[in-house]
């Protein structure tokens, strides 16, 4: 069993920035990539970056592209995802989860077999 703690999140003004974590644990933790997503309000879950856990490599939506980072630590099972610039739309809850295999594309949340609980980012105009 693999268990994800995001955290990070708050409430900041439009153009500020925020930095969200994710840390996993359990003695059978691997992973194929890890990724971002985010729920508003009365809309459907989307894609926001994932990254390979082996090489590093990174993959983001046309939204959040030239502004957020998705970065990892290997050594400590940990996840970022620093978001600047931020705007309005951006508020929603962002979730954290971890793909084991290879099957399916990074960005399709079905594909992931871990998510976290979940941490609410509230950007104001």
């Amino acid at each position: 069993q693999v268990t994800l703690v995001e955290s990070g999140g708050g409430l900041v003004q439009a153009g500020g920035s925020l930095r969200l974590s994710c840390a996993a644990s359990g003695r059978t933790f691997s992973s194929y990539a890890m990724g971002w997503f985010r729920q508003a309000p009365g809309k459907e879950r989307e894609f926001v970056a994932a990254i390979w856990w082996s090489s590093g490599i990174t993959l983001y939506s046309d939204s959040v592209g030239g502004r957020f980072t998705i970065s990892r630590d290997n050594a400590r099972n940990t996840v970022y995802l620093q978001m600047n610039s931020l705007k309005p739309e951006d508020t929603a809850v962002y979730y954290c989860a971890n793909k084991v295999t290879l099957a399916g594309r990074v960005n399709d949340g079905g594909r992931y077999d871990y998510w976290g609980q979940g941490t609410q980012v509230t950007v104001s105009a």
